[in-house]
């Protein structure tokens, strides 16, 4: 079944060529993969989505930089009426000193010793969260609740660490109850001589780099994991007679982020 799935994946290439001249490409370094970031967070938001993760899964990434980079796509929307939330009081502290002149409002997450709802304000129009981690889910939980229908922004969030969250009947509610509710509108994760992505409104595209340059070899509506991931990327593997080539887009040559992020993984497993 899962062969089946990953193969369907991967031959869906052939279809809709004309959509694809719209698509995004991926990246050739990290500042346009945050300018797409900002592109399909204003994509979900127009289109009326509120619970929206941004996810950028490189080793090593500086959050707070990244992060200020990506701000401007909703303070151009929300201006004061935006709220940045970081998970403890060091790191807000670090922000505000920091970020002397923004005009969003800082705030942490606290804990369960600190009641969050005074933190949420009625002239707060959008929440932006930086890289909540699964101590905090609870936490998230409940500012999304508290948000209702104004949106929840998500930066780089780490809300599956099973060691946390576990695998039990609890984790499977909180699963179901809130995580399942957050989808990925913008998503890179690099992968040795392959990339994951996805940018709204795009579907999810798996990357292979084939002689320098990446081609698309699979897309699908939903988030490839696991052993269809494994599929698809062994598939890609094995298509040197071009039989998963035909549909790809375009090859991207990617001298920058993606070549030294390979480069630094090699590094890892060397």
């Amino acid at each position: 079944m899962l062969l089946h799935n990953a193969k369907a994946i991967l031959l869906r290439n052939a279809k809709a060529t004309e959509d694809k001249k719209t698509m995004m490409q991926l990246p050739k370094d990290l500042d346009e993969a945050v300018a797409q970031a900002k592109i399909s967070t204003a994509a979900a938001l127009k289109d009326g989505k509120t619970r929206i993760m941004v996810e950028l899964v490189f080793p090593e990434l500086k959050q707070m930089a990244i992060a200020w980079d990506f701000l401007p796509v909703l303070t151009s929307l929300y201006g004061s009426g935006l709220k940045v939330f970081f998970p403890d009081t060091g790191a807000a502290a670090l922000a505000r000193r920091d970020w002397k002149l923004a005009e969003f409002t800082i705030a942490d997450l606290g804990n369960f010793r600190t009641p969050l709802a005074p933190k949420i304000q009625p002239e707060d129009e959008a929440f932006l969260i930086i890289e909540p981690s699964a101590v905090e889910v609870l936490i998230v939980e409940e500012l999304c609740q508290l948000a209702g229908d104004r949106p929840c922004i998500l930066f780089n969030p780490k809300l599956e660490d099973v060691s946390i969250v576990g695998i039990g009947y609890a984790a499977r509610q909180l699963r179901d109850r809130f995580i399942s509710t957050l989808e990925s509108y913008y998503y890179l994760r690099p992968m040795e001589d392959f990339a994951l992505m996805r940018a709204y409104p795009d579907q999810w595209q798996v990357w292979q780099l084939v002689e320098e340059e990446y081609r698309m070899i699979a897309e699908s509506a939903e988030k490839p994991v696991g052993e269809v991931l494994d599929q698809i990327m062994m598939g890609g593997s094995r298509s040197g007679e071009g039989d998963l080539q035909e549909g790809t887009k375009t090859p991207v040559k990617t001298p920058g982020l993606m070549a030294n992020l390979q480069r630094f993984l090699r590094a890892l497993s060397s």
